[in-house]
């Protein structure tokens, strides 16, 4: 879920007035910053003038009884949210979006969905706020939910607008704002391969490497050194993917791929398990090395296959943070959310989420990373005891009943990230899978066969089977939290 609830009204003199339902449903891809494929999106309206507010998005829901409980939550999400930024809202407007499975014609999926938007529009009556519009946009057209005169909303709907012929295109071009493609488009570049071949490739490169890193990283006289040579090989990666020819996206993520070999895609997924390893490369996130950062989180995210999708969690934060820190706010939101998809309980990831779609300011998060720079004597050197001087400390930034909180809502990335103080701290503790060193018992080699995922301890603990140890799972009231 996408969620925004700050203040998008321009200055009077770069205002833009909207009339009419054509008008609303061209400029939703503006507003948004991509086209919301499969989704609900609402957008709070203020003043008299109708000025655009907060605006929340989510996935359609597949089964119809899931519609009426989600169209309450999505209503009181939106109104409770944008009275703590910036006031009650005086009406909403609502969008469905989803195309035909089969491409035959948008207005059976109109017809079909004609019962969530009943359900929307009465959730927001319910709560004294009206609806003003609530459109349906599919194959290419749209239709108004609302409006039930047939000399201007017609059964078959009206076509969209061609790309770039409207005032709002045209306001959007001279202000600098890109619509991004679709939503389906900016998940595709995330996802993992499908290609058998290249899939099998990679999944047996993680299966060698895994139970050896599992040891290395367990072992705390070493695990500073994995730490080191993971870091190094990123760079080394980095270099690579700076030195190629620039590319349209398509194309620059296949090359990317060719570029980086199972194995060392292989060590540096499995290196970003270690959360200070993590926070170390999250420093990659400005100047001329953010976008060869991004290249190579996208890169890593989609060699997260088959059981190791988990796995992807980690490059998938890091994606979404440098998107977010170099100003992409909308390639931020898919990213984060396709890690908290990966591994819903991902600390950071919830921190940066909840951040982002609160429109807080990311310079405190880099001001943080920016305090303990790493040097180039920690690169090659192991330390034995105390916290690296590179690692970013993100716990304390985390301030849910402060300011930052904003609102909550259905499926929201609980968590906020502000600025308090130069530490910031993860803990992130996860269970061995498949069988991990017996408790009270030293690490031992998992026998032949059998797959062994990475544990992502900040610190060697004591050992488990299968189950979180009893300091990761949430505690009582008062209690402290370890989870990532």
């Amino acid at each position: 879920m996408d969620k925004r609830h700050e203040s998008t009204g321009p200055s009077d003199e770069q205002q833009i007035t909207l009339r009419g339902p054509a008008e609303l449903a061209d400029a939703l891809p503006y507003l948004m910053g991509f086209h919301p494929n499969d989704s609900v999106v609402m957008v709070a309206l203020h003043g008299g003038r109708g000025r655009f507010g907060g605006r929340l998005r989510l996935g359609i829901p597949q089964a119809p009884g899931e519609w009426g409980p989600v169209a309450d939550q999505l209503a009181e999400c939106l109104i409770s949210g944008s009275e703590r930024r910036e006031g009650r809202p005086d009406a909403i407007v609502i969008f469905l979006c989803q195309d035909s499975p089969d491409g035959s014609g948008g207005q059976l999926t109109m017809e079909r969905l004609r019962p969530f938007a009943q359900r929307l529009r009465t959730a927001c009556g319910a709560l004294d706020v009206p609806v003003l519009e609530a459109l349906c946009i599919s194959d290419g057209r749209y239709w108004s939910y609302c409006c039930p005169d047939t000399r201007c909303c017609p059964e078959q709907g009206k076509p969209l607008a061609m790309p770039g012929t409207t005032v709002m295109a045209a306001a959007a071009t001279y202000a600098g704002v890109h619509v991004r493609g679709t939503l389906r488009d900016m998940e595709a570049r995330l996802h993992p391969w499908r290609d058998a071949a290249a899939v099998s490739a990679q999944e047996r490169a993680l299966d060698e490497a895994a139970p050896v890193m599992m040891i290395r990283m367990l072992d705390e006289r070493v695990r500073r050194s994995v730490a080191s040579e993971t870091l190094e090989q990123a760079r080394t990666l980095m270099a690579r993917i700076e030195d190629a020819q620039p590319a349209p996206p398509a194309l620059s993520d296949a090359g990317d791929d060719q570029l980086i070999a199972p194995d060392e895609a292989a060590a540096v997924i499995l290196g970003l398990q270690d959360r200070e390893t993590r926070d170390k490369a999250a420093a990659w996130m400005e100047g001329p090395t953010a976008q060869a950062a991004l290249r190579l989180w996208r890169t890593l995210a989609r060699r997260c296959v088959g059981s190791y999708g988990e796995h992807a969690a980690a490059p998938l934060t890091l994606a979404g943070w440098v998107s977010w820190s170099t100003g992409d706010e909308p390639g931020a939101r898919v990213a984060l959310a396709l890690a908290l998809r990966a591994d819903p309980a991902y600390t950071f990831a919830h921190l940066l989420h909840r951040a982002c779609n609160e429109g807080l300011d990311p310079e405190a998060v880099r001001r943080c990373l920016r305090e303990k720079p790493e040097t180039s004597e920690e690169r090659g050197k192991p330390e034995s005891t105390g916290e690296p001087a590179g690692a970013a400390d993100l716990e304390g930034a985390a301030d849910p009943e402060g300011a930052a909180a904003g609102a909550e809502n259905a499926g929201a990335a609980p968590g906020a990230v502000v600025a308090r103080g130069s530490a910031l701290r993860i803990r992130r503790v996860r269970a061995l899978p498949h069988g991990g060193p017996r408790r009270g018992g030293a690490a031992k080699p998992p026998k032949a066969g059998r797959r062994t995922h990475l544990p992502t301890t900040s610190r060697p603990g004591p050992p488990v089977t299968g189950r979180r140890p009893r300091e990761a799972r949430r505690s009582g009231r008062g209690g402290p939290r370890t989870r990532r």
